[in-house]
């Protein structure tokens, strides 16, 4: 892919991955740019992180838009030519025009290795909290293409991280940031590379 990768993305609260990805995009560590963010938060500290440095940043939720939510988040990402839209930290379905529009292109960052820890109410430390009640040894971050329901779209890419005996959920949450925001980058740039091809 010889063009700079257009990014779209969703996100609800802190945006701590996106910062990554706009970062990684500044240091030429990823051929990619973030076109646009769209929050449906209009105090999302993440639409405060685009602005600051320059990113077209969106509120859009039933709030503002009612039942045009849907059209209008898909007016704004084909209106910023994005070539992959991401949902980080985004506690909302997407709607069908958007899911169809962007068929295959629409990839979701969760903190554990789906499809364990998945699925409605697991986001956050809510999922930490369930791997450590289970006394699973290992857990980790996946990045998997989005489709109508919460986390069931096939895995594109996965790392483990190992559960500690004196992990609390803030500790385990800690450390597999740490590695989605590797993952995030390095899934990106063999995207943006062409060695990841996510078109349906």
């Amino acid at each position: 892919m010889s063009e700079t990768l257009r990014i779209g993305v969703l996100a609800s609260h802190r945006g701590s991955n996106l910062q990554t990805v706009m970062d990684a995009a500044a240091s030429g560590r990823l051929a990619g740019e973030v076109a646009v963010v769209i929050s449906n938060n209009s105090g999302a500290l993440a639409l405060a992180r685009a602005r600051e440095a320059g990113i077209r940043g969106l509120h859009i939720s039933r709030r503002t838009h009612g039942d045009n939510e849907d059209a209008a988040i898909c007016e704004a990402l084909r209106e910023a030519r994005v070539g992959v839209v991401l949902t980080l930290g985004y506690m909302k379905k997407l709607g069908p025009l958007t899911l169809e529009t962007f068929r295959g292109r629409i990839l979701n960052m969760h903190p554990s290795l789906l499809p364990l820890y998945g699925g409605q109410g697991m986001y956050g430390e809510h999922v930490h909290a369930a791997v450590i009640a289970a006394g699973e040894h290992e857990t980790g971050a996946s990045i998997h293409l989005v489709e109508p329901e919460y986390d069931t779209g096939p895995v594109i890419a996965q790392r483990k991280v190992p559960v500690r005996t004196d992990d609390d959920p803030a500790s385990l949450a800690a450390r597999v940031l740490a590695v989605e925001h590797a993952l995030l980058v390095d899934t990106l740039a063999r995207v943006a590379a062409g060695d990841l091809e996510l078109q349906a």
